[in-house]
């Protein structure tokens, strides 16, 4: 990369074996069914979920307000947490698109909780509220951390007492797989749908996937042509999803492993305080105990000239830097040595 980016790791290039199989990617019409490849990428991937189908979409956001609009009976209600993507960063589509009112829990950073979902699940008589049509997860979450299979386990029974489903926002699935150490079909069992991004950590240029039942994905296929998502000649896409799946979702450890030794790197610097309990995938977060003290844009300013892209700081002075495939161990010192020449300047 002509950079050391550390914005995200929606940042990726797609790898020179992506480059080539899209370069040979045999097309057709997706809308008609004809695309070998996208047929072959669809069928791969829910049998990575564990379901029946699956559906090739253009981005994690499409497919998450997919299966909202699919689930959810318009005026319905879905519950979630306050700081999940779907609520935080999709420009308010579940009121534009499926007509649903979210209802989303404050969890201070936490996994949401089946005994908090419960509280707020209505699905009774009173003509006065919107009845509960839909649970949605994050996992892993883009805090940094990966919910525990307890925690799905019991959102799975809280959900099936009052026969609801759970859609999940798996966007870096394969990330939270890596983290628990399990196959990732091991954690979508819990959820009736699931939605995970061919890009980010996998390096796929675009797209993503929703699965879930044959009847559920039916249904979503036509619903996607409602959205404007009935593309034509996929398989171009298709074929670096492909090669994601196959051959970059096995080497996420790389990424993880890379997040911890920066963590460790940055921790010797005076004043840097590393967020522990949020170094579970491939972000690090850390703040300095001065934060006040120092001029954020400065820092940005400061890792720019050196060569590192990076976010501002969040609401409470922390950053957060992502590694992906094209961060390599060479390049963590580089950055821990930025860093700390910003922090401990005269």
């Amino acid at each position: 990369m002509k950079h050391i980016d550390l914005r995200s790791d929606t940042v990726t290039w797609p790898t020179p074996e992506m480059r080539t199989a899209m370069a040979a990617a045999e097309v057709g019409d997706d809308v008609y069914g004809d695309d070998p490849v996208t047929v072959e990428l669809e069928k791969y991937a829910a049998s990575l979920a564990g379901k029946e189908a699956a559906l090739f979409v253009p981005s994690g956001t499409f497919g998450n307000q997919l299966a909202l609009f699919t689930h959810c009976p318009r005026g319905s209600e879905a519950i979630l947490d306050e700081d999940c993507h779907i609520v935080q960063h999709e420009a308010g589509g579940a009121a534009v698109i499926a007509g649903v009112q979210l209802r989303a829990i404050a969890c201070g950073g936490e996994s949401l909780k089946a005994a908090e979902v419960q509280k707020r699940i209505r699905v009774g008589d009173d003509i006065h509220e919107p009845k509960t049509s839909l649970i949605c997860i994050e996992n892993a979450h883009s805090n940094g951390k990966a919910m525990k299979m307890e925690e799905l386990q019991d959102l799975r029974r809280c959900a099936d007492r009052f026969h609801i489903p759970v859609h999940m926002d798996g966007a870096r699935l394969f990330n939270a797989a890596s983290a628990l150490g399990v196959q990732a079909r091991e954690i979508t069992q819990y959820a009736d749908s699931v939605m995970f991004c061919l890009s980010k950590g996998l390096c796929a240029p675009a797209g993503s996937i929703l699965a879930g039942s044959r009847k559920f994905i039916e249904e979503a296929r036509r619903k996607r042509k409602i959205m404007g998502g009935g593309m034509r000649q996929t398989g171009i896409l298709a074929a670096a999803g492909l090669v994601a799946l196959k051959e970059m979702r096995t080497r996420l450890d790389e990424d993880h492993e890379n997040a911890r030794r920066l963590a460790e790197l940055l921790a010797k610097i005076p004043g840097i305080m590393i967020a522990g309990d949020r170094l579970q995938i491939n972000m690090v977060f850390f703040r300095h105990e001065k934060a006040d003290s120092y001029d954020g844009e400065a820092f940005v300013e400061h890792m720019k000239e050196r060569n590192i892209l990076i976010n501002p700081a969040g609401p409470d002075g922390s950053y957060r830097f992502v590694t992906h495939y094209w961060i390599k161990r060479e390049h963590l010192q580089i950055i821990a040595d930025a860093v700390k020449d910003f922090y401990t300047q005269d």
